[in-house]
């Protein structure tokens, strides 16, 4: 099988781990709905195998992944045309997940700044699943055989990973069996930042909820919220230059650019010379005709949480249908006897 053969396919996946906010809306999802009509085979995974890295609530894994989904979905993922699952009704997963981490080196992990970022000064008491977690990952995309995998700049190294995991494999092996994935990475607003702080990444972790907005606020807590941002005192700048040292400014001028679908240039060519004073209530307005009829379809969709579920079960049913026979080549590949 020649790389030039594979066929054209979108894999990516979100933590169900609760609290979605604008951040992961336009760093990840409505960049999946965009994709989804663009012709290209796509399929979304509720990685709740990645969410117990660390201890969760079983009740608030249950609840979180179904919140995800109704996310999903409410933002315009069709169950139909996207194939949407949660990760552990699929075993492919963590079953390729072992495989290729026998595969991925030590020295591969080792320069996993995710981690290091995540346990801090605690490395020692963390999970194995949180540092070894990449080559799950590496698996999730390749048990897809996915050539295009959009992930936040943040991600971009695990994409990488996931290239010398299938690179090392099909050269170990003798085989092409994966692609090089390529990491999708666009847009005006692919890494929003905090709305009290925009020298940091809008976070459902950050103790203030002031600094994010929830993919579940109503109209009103949206508006606030936008009205509140941290700014400066000087105007807009008619150009792009002039946002430079400017964090909030520019993290605003990127959410309106974002959410309207217009460069980061023509929202300055617009309000370039005004006050925030201005600005805000015209993100603002467009914040909540963008955002609150998603956060209501959201409440719609989880008030019938069986619906959520059979939707999950036959994308689950789908995804495994694409999933087990390459991992049946991978198996065969490495020289696994498969008897019955």
């Amino acid at each position: 099988m020649s790389e030039t053969s594979f066929k054209q396919r979108v894999f990516s996946g979100i933590q169900p781990s609760g609290n979605l906010t604008l951040g992961n809306y336009l760093g990840a999802v409505k960049r999946f709905v965009e994709m989804q009509n663009s012709g290209i085979e796509t399929i979304y995974c509720m990685v709740d195998l990645h969410a117990i890295t660390v201890w969760q609530d079983p009740v608030a894994l249950r609840n979180q992944t179904r919140e995800l989904a109704a996310a999903y979905i409410a933002c315009g993922l069709d169950p139909q045309k996207s194939i949407l699952f949660n990760q552990s009704q699929v075993s492919a997963h963590a079953e390729l997940g072992w495989l290729l981490s026998c595969v991925a080196r030590l020295g591969w992990m080792n320069r996993m700044t995710q981690f290091k970022d995540k346990a801090g000064k605690n490395a020692e008491k963390m999970s194995l699943g949180l540092y070894a977690y990449p080559a799950l990952m590496a698996a999730d995309i390749l048990a897809y055989q996915a050539t295009h995998v959009p992930v936040g700049e943040d991600q971009k190294q695990h994409v990488e990973l996931t290239r010398d995991i299938a690179a090392k494999f099909n050269h170990d092996f003798g085989v092409d069996l994966f692609p090089m994935p390529e990491p999708i990475i666009e847009g005006a607003a692919t890494r929003v930042m905090s709305l009290r702080d925009g020298s940091k990444k809008m976070s459902k972790s950050d103790p203030s909820d002031k600094s994010r907005i929830n993919m579940t606020d109503d109209a009103d807590t949206i508006a606030s919220k936008i009205r509140k941002a941290k700014t400066d005192p000087e105007p807009l700048p008619s150009e792009l230059d002039g946002l430079q040292g400017r964090p909030e400014a520019r993290n605003l001028v990127n959410i309106y650019a974002a959410l309207s679908g217009v460069t980061p240039d023509a929202v300055l060519a617009e309000f370039g010379g005004q006050q925030f004073g201005t600005f805000k209530p015209a993100l603002a307005e467009l914040a909540v005709n963008h955002l609150a009829p998603i956060s209501g379809e959201m409440a719609r969709l989880m008030a019938q949480p069986d619906e959520i579920d059979r939707i999950l079960g036959d994308g689950a049913m789908r995804a495994d249908a694409i999933a087990a026979p390459v991992l049946a080549q991978v198996k065969e590949a490495i020289g696994m006897i498969s008897s019955r």
